[in-house]
């Protein structure tokens, strides 16, 4: 009976974890996109707030959050998390564009597909340049996220947090950092 709780708590430890993961991973790349919706309107003039455009943002952050999440369930780029941290976070953020890209052809290949359209008229419907211009956001979104989640997998979940949010438990072990 004590395996199947201590299994219930670490299960419920795991699942809350990786909630909090989700849940930081989402507001980044929400922050991020929703500043993009807002530049591309002011951009073309569009003055009228369309809150379907946010909506989309928003999407589109939770959905790539979770395909991070997978991604780092499947271990992908930890190979390179030997070399130095700005070099695997570049590498990180290379890799997971390429599968947020395949998510997005995915994506549409279905979408094409709900609308009755066959897979060959779905391949030569999708624009590739608009996905590539997105991939390319993504990518330059993409490389600070994972610079800092570098940093937090070297330095340990509760130092990066004292350090970045200030939890006083970095100078409660009296550790100093230096510049």
């Amino acid at each position: 009976m004590n395996t199947e709780n201590a299994q219930a708590v670490t299960l419920k430890q795991k699942a809350a974890h990786e909630l909090v993961q989700l849940v930081a991973i989402f507001l980044y790349l929400a922050f991020f996109f929703c500043a993009l919706a807002t530049y591309s309107m002011l951009l073309l003039k569009e003055f009228s707030v369309s809150y379907f455009t946010y909506g989309f943002a928003l999407i589109n952050a939770l959905v790539i959050a979770k395909v991070i999440l997978i991604g780092e369930y499947a271990h992908l780029g930890k190979k390179h998390e030997a070399k130095p941290l700005l070099l695997a976070a570049i590498h990180k953020a290379f890799l997971f564009t390429l599968l947020v890209f395949a998510f997005h052809v995915v994506e549409e290949l279905i979408r094409f597909l709900i609308h009755r359209e066959n897979i060959a008229t779905a391949l030569r419907e999708i624009r590739i340049d608009d996905l590539l211009g997105r991939s390319l956001v993504v990518f330059c979104t993409f490389i600070p996220l994972f610079a800092f989640r570098e940093l937090q997998r070297v330095l340990g979940e509760e130092k990066f947090r004292a350090l970045f949010f200030g939890t006083g438990t970095l100078a409660k072990s009296g550790a100093t950092t230096r510049i």
